[in-house]
């Protein structure tokens, strides 16, 4: 038989063939099994997921930046000073809070 060296980054494979080719219903599994749920769902909905869990995310840092905004301007209309000018009041106030966790 003929002697095939394949070479990757870190490992190098020397494989002999041995006969000529098989139908593709005869071939062997390579050991690799696709009957896991996990497998099949990425298979069939991982565009999908990857969109929503994209989407999801943009909307909750959207929404972490809007609340922390809506903080600091109460703080400026109570008169506060700025967090800008070395103030510390937005740390006193639930909405800037809020945003911080979302």
């Amino acid at each position: 038989g003929s002697l095939i060296t394949l070479s990757c980054l870190s490992h190098r494979v020397v494989c002999q063939v041995i006969s000529s080719a098989v139908p593709a219903a005869s071939v062997q599994d390579n050991g690799t099994s696709d009957s896991s749920w996990i497998t099949r769902l990425e298979n069939n909905y991982g565009f999908y997921i990857g969109l929503g869990l994209a989407v999801f995310s943009s909307f909750l840092i959207g929404s972490s930046v809007i609340l922390k905004k809506k903080g600091l301007l109460r703080l400026v209309e109570k008169g506060g000073t700025r967090a800008g000018d070395g103030g510390h009041g937005y740390l006193k106030d639930w909405l800037w809070w809020a945003g911080l966790l979302t």
